[in-house]
């Protein structure tokens, strides 16, 4: 893997096996992308319930030439997200996605809109 990953815990207790995982995640990221030039991971768990399950929340920033991909995921509610491993897989496919269009993009084979009265309106 090529991307520069710096990993940042907050609330949370450093983990080699999250640190792990945040490897694998961000070098899977290099199949739909090779130019990214860093990747910020922060794992946090800013809430903090006495008698419900503490939800992480995943922030990946990737920095690719020309711009900068941001994705946070942080899900008051969805308590999937009790278990790190769900936020960050949650958080990393959301990246991904972005990933995937800025891809296209760059490509130049993102369809441009259509003006008013194109396809047959108006």
């Amino acid at each position: 893997m090529r991307i520069p990953v710096t990993i940042a815990f907050e609330g949370v207790p450093e983990s080699d096996a999250v640190e792990q995982a945040v490897w694998k995640h961000a070098a899977g990221l290099e199949r739909f992308f090779d130019r990214i030039t860093s990747c910020r991971v922060t794992v946090a768990r800013p809430q903090h319930h006495r008698h419900k399950g503490e939800l992480y929340s995943v922030r990946v920033d990737l920095t690719v030439p020309g711009e900068e991909i941001v994705v946070s995921r942080e899900h008051r509610f969805d308590h999937a997200h009790e278990d790190v491993y769900v936020a960050l897989r949650d958080a990393f496919d959301a990246a991904r996605r972005r990933l995937e269009d800025h891809a296209r993009r760059v490509r130049g084979e993102v369809k441009k809109r259509a003006g008013p009265g194109a396809g047959g309106e108006g």
